[in-house]
């Protein structure tokens, strides 16, 4: 499945926005196979804040574990963010 992040608006900055995109995405969550992979499209997305992607990325990476792939990106602002989470993390996201 494909999750472009676009549809939660193109400046991600938030920790509640974050929270609230989560919540509104775990109905379509339960119904991913579990041996499904997902894929996040940055595609759009003008700017990804570290607080955003921590209360969105980080629990589907938690979940999902490998079965999360975030697609390539071009916007520097996503390769920071998703610095700062492997560090903070300690675990590193898989990449296409």
């Amino acid at each position: 499945m494909k999750l472009q992040l676009e549809k939660f608006g193109k400046t991600l900055i938030s920790r509640e926005l974050g929270s609230e995109a989560l919540k509104a995405f775990q109905i379509t969550l339960r119904e991913l196979p579990k041996d499904e992979d997902l894929e996040v499209d940055f595609s759009g997305i003008l700017t990804l804040s570290p607080s955003w992607a921590d209360e969105f990325l980080s629990p589907l990476l938690n979940q999902l574990g490998e079965h999360l792939i975030l697609l390539s990106s071009d916007n520097l602002s996503v390769h920071a963010t998703l610095r700062i989470l492997q560090e903070a993390n300690r675990q590193s996201f898989k990449m296409k």
